[in-house]
């Protein structure tokens, strides 16, 4: 149990995995709800209209190692998903549902006893039979499956001062990406949707109501080469041809479809789909390592039939594709309706990006790379934006205590950037302090401080410069900590 528990399930990735078994239940709609008590999250539930299980095949849904028939069009796969999923992210998992032919049946894994015994609940009738009333209508009408989370691990612990709040405006805005991104061909459909709500259970009031809009990432306005998109076929031996859409986004949109859910050149490369089920977002899976000048290009590849994954292998958790050398070996001789190499799709992605650099008029100024204290999503478009000095260390952020006169030190030959520890809780908010806090803060820090790290010596203008912004960066945290013992 420790183990199935222990997959590495991202918390957006293990919903995800519970809703592919609504879809293959025949589900149109499905509610992610997350339950609130005040301040406090109490639960998250997944519910969904689909078919339903009978007791019989709910005993096989939650049995571990239990073993059912996938249909060639299924996305479930290897029968773990909603145990794995669900108990890496809660302490206990109770699923019920109902068939148009059966009643309401329950049965619950709770992890403390799950460790010691495989023992399963069976849960009590009229509960099982209360919470399908509960949803009904909304979405279940005559059938329909409820999957409960309770100690999720992810909820605050203590959910005062707003960080509840916070916690689902996060929360929720990353899920909603996730899900639109991974089942966009789905929410495109007329007759499937999915809806994250958060309500109080104390008062009954739905503080959100949010409907998942489908994030594709080959959604642009026009392509950013009229020759594309261009479908290349590779003929992989004992597999046979494996189609290849080749894409190239239009230069520096704007759009969620194209920046959104990750660094943008992390999702160039392969789009893997099984089922129309989005299973890998970008990636070029050994056939090169990825690289700016390539960050227009997106391939949606659809995975023929691969029983025994001998080309490629989906991961448990369907969020990446592992592709034997025989694939990366084929992309060498794939070739497209006239006959052009797939190569040459490569270069006219890295010539349109080129292009419209250059067009553009402007290069930006190398700079020292962002290192240990930044912000990972910051470091990210940082180094997307500016080229990175190669031969420079990275640059690193701590808050050290200095003179309240004082709101930064340079560390210049070991490119460290020293902050006033005095100042850090007003610059907080009272918020509790981290590695990667003040992000706003640090990113200002990191461009005004580029050219003192790149410079042997400071000369008197910059010297001055730097005395300049001191005076005013303690002025502004001074105002910080009157505003905080005011409130």
């Amino acid at each position: 149990m420790e183990a199935l528990s222990s997959q590495g399930y991202g918390f957006e990735a293990a919903i995800a995995d519970l809703i592919d078994n609504s879809i293959d239940a025949g589900a149109e709609n499905v509610l992610v709800h997350f339950l609130r008590d005040g301040d406090n999250l109490v639960s998250l539930v997944i519910v969904d209209d689909g078919k339903g299980m009978d007791e019989g095949e709910l005993d096989v849904a939650m049995t571990v190692g239990g073993r059912r028939g996938y249909d060639a069009k299924a996305l479930g796969m290897f029968g773990t998903g909603l145990k794995s999923a669900s108990l890496s992210h809660a302490e206990s998992v109770t699923v019920v549902s109902r068939t148009k032919r059966s009643r309401p049946v329950g049965r619950r894994w709770l992890m403390e006893r799950a460790k010691h015994g495989f023992e399963c609940d069976i849960i009590d009738p009229t509960y099982a039979q209360d919470f399908i009333d509960f949803y009904q209508g909304c979405p279940i009408a005559f059938q329909g499956t409820i999957v409960r989370w309770d100690g999720v691990k992810d909820f605050p612990q203590h959910g005062g001062g707003g960080q509840t709040d916070r916690y689902l405006h996060r929360t929720v805005n990353k899920l909603g990406l996730h899900l639109g991104l991974h089942l966009h061909r789905f929410l495109a459909r007329d007759d499937f949707h999915i809806t994250i709500s958060v309500q109080d259970v104390r008062t009954g009031i739905e503080y959100a109501n949010y409907g998942v809009v489908p994030l594709d990432p080959f959604a642009y306005p026009v392509s950013g080469d009229p020759d594309y998109p261009r479908t290349f076929s590779a003929d992989i031996p004992g597999l046979g041809p494996v189609l290849m859409e080749s894409h190239i986004w239009p230069p520096r949109s704007s759009l969620d479809e194209y920046k959104a859910f990750g660094a943008v050149l992390e999702r160039a490369g392969f789009y893997f789909y099984r089922n129309d089920r989005l299973v890998q977002a970008g990636g070029w899976n050994n056939y090169r390592q990825p690289e700016q000048h390539l960050a227009l290009a997106r391939v949606a590849v659809d995975l023929p039939d691969d029983p025994d994954g001998k080309v490629f292998r989906l991961t448990v958790k369907k969020d990446g594709v592992q592709a034997s050398p025989e694939f990366a070996d084929s992309l060498d001789t794939a070739l497209d309706a006239e006959d052009r190499v797939f190569a040459s799709y490569l270069i006219d992605a890295e010539r349109v990006y080129r292009e419209a650099r250059r067009n553009a008029g402007i290069v930006r100024k190398a700079a020292v790379p962002p290192g240990r204290g930044m912000d990972p999503q910051v470091r990210q478009v940082v180094e997307e934006e500016l080229p990175m000095l190669d031969h420079e260390g990275p640059l690193q952020f701590r808050w050290q205590k200095l003179p309240t006169d004082t709101f930064f030190e340079i560390e210049q030959e070991d490119k460290v950037l020293l902050l006033n520890q005095h100042y850090r809780a007003a610059l907080l908010g009272g918020r509790e302090g981290s590695l990667n806090d003040a992000p706003v803060v640090k990113a200002l820090m990191y461009l005004l401080m580029q050219d003192a790290f790149q410079r042997e010596r400071i000369g008197s203008r910059l010297k001055d410069n730097i005395d300049l912004w001191q005076s005013v960066l303690v002025a502004a945290a001074r105002a910080e900590l009157d505003r905080m013992a005011d409130s």
